[in-house]
Parts: C-alpha cells; sequence; structure tokens
C-alpha cells in the first residue's frame, strides 16, 4: 500500500527529534528511524488499528508518540505523529487544524 507524509505530519517529526536529541546524543536519530519504521508498517497493516477523533492511530513501539492516518483509495495518508502526553483536547485541535488548513 502506498503511504503519503502530510507537511503537518513532517513538521511533528522533526520537533520530536529535536526534542530527543536535547535529551541524549543520538536520541532523535533513534526517536525518527523509530517513528518511520512504524509508518513502514502501515503499507501491511494499515486500518487495522482502532479509531480516535476520526483517525486511525497507530501506537509508536518505542516512544509515547501516535501516528494519526486516514486511508483514501488504497493511499495510507499520514495526518499527524503527536505526542501523546499532552492534553487529549490539543490532539484533537490538531487534527482539526490539519483538515481546516486543507492537508488532507
Amino acid at each position: 500500500m502506498k503511504i503519503r507524509i502530510l507537511t503537518s505530519a513532517i513538521d511533528d517529526l522533526y520537533a520530536g527529534r529535536v526534542f530527543y536529541e536535547k535529551q541524549g546524543e543520538g536520541l532523535g536519530e533513534y526517536f525518527f528511524d523509530t517513528l518511520f519504521s512504524d509508518i513502514d508498517s502501515l503499507s501491511l497493516y494499515a486500518g487495522i488499528h482502532p479509531i480516535r477523533f476520526g483517525h486511525y492511530r497507530l501506537l509508536s513501539k518505542r516512544f509515547p508518540y501516535a501516528v494519526y492516518y486516514l486511508l483514501e483509495d488504497g493511499v495510507v495518508i499520514i495526518r499527524r505523529v503527536l505526542d501523546l502526553r499532552q492534553n487529549p483536547r490539543q490532539t484533537r485541535r490538531r487534527l482539526i487544524y490539519s483538515e481546516e488548513s486543507g492537508q488532507v
């Protein structure tokens, strides 16, 4: 299955990478590699995850992050990659903001 990552998700990944790199040298790169591995798994397992806030939600295996995605015409569209340690209202707001900005 084809995977498309929106700019909003790339920005989320970059912010997470910067945060974890500040925590320890090399940790940001490990975060990035781990999340991309999780995203790659969607080529096989897209659509089996629970739906939260109108999006499928894949939980990262190593970090407290979730990949929010949609399925459209056989394409996995990664909308956001968000830190789960935030308030769920903030998560919902970020997902709605992505829709309103035309990044669907």
